[in-house]
């Protein structure tokens, strides 16, 4: 399947299991499905992109990581702090291939569904953090996303877009089947599940239970530290973070910033009534039997 974008170049997107990915990624699959996890490996597994929250929540574990020491987390752009497990562009080494490297204990990334990680991170007994955010700012975000991401399908306009996202045809497939596989998991593995809104409403809670989970204890002026510097302003600020070193040519942001506005509520701006009620509908049928409650405004 070939989409072109608006420089009429071709993105190539393959499907597995239904699923929607980058040709890159499909070329690397056996080596991705492959992948050795280890038991004290911690994954970070967010529905993509900064729509989930994936930046931030790695800022967070990262200062966790370093007892709040920012000169350490600017050591590296974020990018390349937490191997991302299914990312490949050859020659360019791997995501399998640049955790392989990484000394034990790991901290990975993926967007990848439950039907589609590599199995060894259900046998290895590894931790999990997953951050979900509400389906209706997702779709404005990866709307955006795509909109200045040259590696990603032009996502055409906003009315083209929204089909597209509620029949799961974007690249990492469905939020409905990704957020819905996860929540289904978290009590059957060590998952800490998180809302991207619970995030935002009250960033000292949420950064405390990551802590734990994380066997850190830090103290109060630490968590504080770590609760300022990974706030939206400091972040988007933070050229560690905020992917202003990545090439024009690979992300625009002239056309849309990297990190937009980071609020709950921003999809009130995009979505007409109809489409808010179709939406609604679609939902109610798609989540049906899930206990999982999203918050939609702040």
């Amino acid at each position: 399947m070939a989409l072109t974008s608006e420089l009429g170049k071709q993105i190539k997107l393959k499907e597995v299991e239904g699923t929607l990915l980058q040709l890159a990624t499909v070329d690397n699959w056996s080596q991705i499905q492959s992948f050795e996890a280890k038991p004290d490996d911690l994954l970070i597994c967010t529905y993509p992109k900064a729509a989930s929250g994936t930046t931030w929540i790695q800022e967070i574990v990262d200062m966790i990581e370093h007892n709040g020491d920012v000169e350490k987390c600017q050591r590296a752009i974020i990018q390349q702090r937490h191997p991302f497990i299914e990312w490949a562009r050859p020659p360019q080494p791997s995501g399998v291939e640049k955790a392989k490297a990484m000394p034990s204990p790991r901290i990975l990334k993926t967007h990848l569904s439950t039907q589609l990680l590599p199995p060894s991170f259900w046998e290895s007994n590894c931790k999990f953090l997953y951050v979900a955010r509400n389906a209706k700012d997702c779709m404005v975000s990866y709307y955006h996303f795509q909109r200045m991401n040259h590696k990603l399908p032009d996502p055409g306009t906003w009315e083209e877009y929204f089909e597209t996202f509620i029949n799961g045809k974007v690249v990492w497939g469905s939020w409905f089947d990704h957020v819905k596989g996860w929540w289904e998991m978290k009590d059957r593995y060590q998952i800490l599940f998180l809302f991207y809104e619970d995030i935002k409403r009250d960033p000292k809670h949420e950064i405390q239970k990551v802590m734990k989970f994380m066997g850190k204890n830090l103290d109060e002026t630490v968590l504080d530290k770590i609760v300022q510097e990974t706030s939206f302003e400091k972040m988007k600020e933070n050229p560690m973070t905020n992917r202003s070193t990545v090439s024009k040519s690979i992300m625009d942001q002239s056309i849309s910033p990297f990190m937009r506005k980071g609020t709950v509520g921003d999809w009130k701006n995009h979505f007409t009534v109809a489409q808010n009620e179709r939406f609604d509908e679609i939902y109610r049928k798609k989540m049906e039997g899930t206990s999982i409650n999203f918050c939609m405004e702040l």
